[in-house]
């Protein structure tokens, strides 16, 4: 077994440093979620917490971790005679992005429990971490149902597995820790919610902090176990504190002036629901215990506000997740009692920022360099081409269409229709198109590929049932082999990859009509959040187009990138189809199961070069001819139209709405389908 990090040697890092803690002195607060950029030692910490958990004590040959003292009635394994147990570490569970449903909750032997009658159960990673950690690296991209199940079991402390009339329960009560790097996608707001504490982390720009990261981790790298012993007296330190606050934990107060304190944070900064207060006064508690105290102080529900209700403020996902310093002193201070006077605050509490813990050298933990700084567009040429002058494919005068404009704001989202891709996919779980899935309606059933995951009970049954006699069956109990058994297919959503390929030229330059088209966006880029979809982002303006986000996660990311867009300049519309062709057909190799949709938004015109709506057409028509599931926005104002945009649908394969019909609650309808041949979807 490898050698971890000590947990006391990452520089830095304070706050994770001291959630991590405060979870291991009372579980009950609910976990960590620890976003930040990557190589900022969120994992590096986490796994060296393991190392910090004190020793369990188990009963002998229970696979589900049982507390001799208290052992659970109701563990698979038991009943449990008293006396026998052993002594072991921690145990630090990860749970890959990749994992079954079956890994996470257990499973169940059918083929054993149809044909002899028994409940032969399999554990899965939920027992493993029993009374320990459990681990979600990349949290943000576990399938939404395994978060599901993963939280559920967290906040009940036990974990159910039911199928085909057979029930198992067990306890599973651990300390959650999930990781996220934001630009990958983010997690839907109700389960930001059921994480108990968020810590932001980013890599240190002090040159001395990094200096100092990078002398530990050569020095670690050249000899894992010398480097641990030398901090071996500093984890010691510090697991023995976390077995004093876990003891003083039950006889701390929490004073009605620190409950009024609470109550009114979450009220001011508009939390929903009443979990918010619970975590608080769980992380003020264990604050207080932390610093050896038994009272609950003001500075312990500051710090215990920092921690748990950054997340909980976010009210869509492009609100990016903080608290007002300012405005949760001025509570504070407003609510505060008599009881929360503190004459003399110990230094080396959790108010000082490092925990108490071992005094550490400036610096960060473990962790790369790589950051990117996004450029920011400023263009400031006041001559965009008319919105209205001219028709698709005429020249325009010289100088026309040829400035910039700065970006403008866009227009407040709005709810919008759903726009899916036609045929039955079986790509990435998500609520956007039709799919095969693990989860959903059952429509057939099928030989396993593989292990049986989903049991189709009546066609195992009808598979069987021709064969008892030769199979000598003389008793009640069906015959049953492992050719019979049959999967169950289902049928439920798959998140697709939404390309938007967006007009940012002259002809859209109008700030009124431009601040509508990127609401119009928005509201799109809202609706594929919340679908779980991949979103990428094309515009195209002036000769050429450009790939402003490659296809990601980060709704967020594409929603910052909108904002920042300039306009201006001739319409090269081929162009920007023929990027958003080249950028379908990487991603295709990257990601093949995933299906593509391609919302363009345009008023159809096409200027600048030699037949440019001639082009135009050619490049759309690739989109036809491969079955990629296409829809064009149709942002053409004023009394005159001239229908390019559903020209362009036709030559697409595909149809046009307007920014009217965008809206869920127009009366074009309830729902529009993507229309138009899809070869690949079939």
């Amino acid at each position: 077994m490898s050698t971890p990090f000590p947990f006391t040697a990452v520089v830095g890092q304070d706050d994770l440093r001291l959630a991590l803690l405060l979870n291991a002195v009372s579980p009950a607060v609910g976990g960590v979620l620890v976003r930040g950029e990557k190589g900022t030692a969120k994992s590096t910490a986490v796994r060296a917490l393991a190392a910090l958990m004190p020793a369990l004590d188990v009963v002998s040959g229970c696979r589900f971790s049982c507390d001799p003292d208290s052992p659970d009635p109701a563990c698979p394994d038991g009943p449990h005679e008293p006396g026998a147990f052993e002594t072991r570490p921690a145990r630090m569970v990860e749970l890959p992005v990749g994992a079954s449903e079956d890994r996470l909750v257990g499973a169940l032997d059918i083929e054993r429990a149809l044909a002899e009658g028994v409940k032969a159960f399999e554990p899965g990673l939920l027992a493993d971490a029993h009374r320990g950690i459990l681990y979600v690296d990349e949290v943000n991209l576990l399938h939404d149902h395994l978060v599901d199940l993963l939280l559920d079991a967290a906040a009940m402390g036990a974990s159910y597995v039911e199928r085909e009339g057979v029930s198992v329960r067990h306890a599973a009560r651990f300390l959650l820790v999930g990781t996220m790097n934001p630009e990958e996608g983010e997690l839907r707001p109700q389960l930001l919610d059921r994480f108990g504490l968020t810590v932001e982390v980013a890599a240190s720009r002090e040159p001395d902090q990094r200096v100092e990261v990078v002398r530990r981790r050569l020095a670690y790298d050249d000899d894992p176990a010398g480097f641990a012993e030398r901090w071996a007296d500093e984890e010691s330190a510090v697991r023995g504190r976390i077995v004093a606050a876990r003891k003083l934990l039950p006889s701390v107060r929490l004073g009605d002036g620190a409950l009024r304190q609470i109550a009114a944070t979450c009220a001011a900064f508009e939390v929903d629901g009443m979990r918010a207060d619970i975590v608080m006064a769980r992380t003020a508690t264990a604050l207080a215990a932390w610093a050896g105290r038994t009272d609950v102080l003001a500075e312990d529900v500051r710090q215990a506000a920092l921690l748990a209700l950054p997340h909980r403020r976010r009210r869509n996902p492009f609100d990016a997740p903080g608290l007002d310093e300012d405005k949760l002193d001025d509570t504070l201070e407003e609510f505060a009692g008599p009881d929360d006077e503190d004459p003399d605050p110990d230094p080396d509490g959790p108010g000082g920022g490092d925990g108490g813990e071992p005094p550490q050298s400036d610096g960060d933990g473990p962790q790369g360099d790589d950051t990117a700084d996004r450029p920011a567009s400023d263009g400031t040429a006041e001559s965009p081409e008319s919105p209205e002058n001219g028709k698709g494919g005429e020249p325009q005068p010289a100088g026309s269409g040829a400035g910039e404009q700065s970006a403008v704001r866009a227009a407040e989202p709005f709810r919008t229709k759903v726009l899916s891709v036609p045929g039955i996919g079986e790509g990435a779980a998500g609520r956007r198109s039709r799919a095969r899935t693990e989860h959903g309606r059952t429509t057939g059933a099928r030989r396993p590929r593989g292990t049986l995951t989903k049991l189709h009970l009546a066609a195992t049954v009808m598979a069987a049932a021709p064969h008892q006699r030769q199979r000598g069956r003389s008793g009640r109990g069906l015959v049953v082999r492992r050719d019979d058994l049959r999967q169950a297919t289902r049928e439920g959503r798959e998140g697709n990859l939404v390309l938007f390929v967006v007009d940012a030229s002259g002809s859209m330059a109008a700030r009124q009509r431009m601040s509508a088209v990127k609401g119009a966006v928005l509201s799109l880029l809202l609706d594929a959040y919340q679908r779980r979809d991949k979103v990428g982002l094309v515009s195209f303006r002036g000769t050429a187009a450009d790939l402003a986000l490659p296809p990601t996660s980060s709704v967020d990311a594409a929603a910052v990138r909108l904002e920042s867009l300039p306009t201006g300049g001739r319409t090269p519309l081929a162009a920007g189809l023929l990027k958003a062709h080249d950028v379908l057909r990487v991603e295709r190799l990257r990601d093949p199961a995933r299906r593509a949709l391609v919302v363009v938004v345009t008023d159809g015109r096409a200027t600048g070069g030699p037949e440019p709506v001639a082009l135009a057409g050619r490049a759309a028509r690739l989109f036809a001819a491969e079955g990629i599931a296409s829809v064009v926005v149709d942002c053409e104002s004023g009394p005159v139209r001239l229908g390019l945009a559903g020209q362009l649908a036709g030559e697409l394969g595909g149809t046009a709405v307007t920014l009217d019909e965008l809206r869920a609650d127009s009366i074009a309808g309830l729902v529009r389908d993507v229309q138009g041949t899809s070869r690949r979807a079939a």
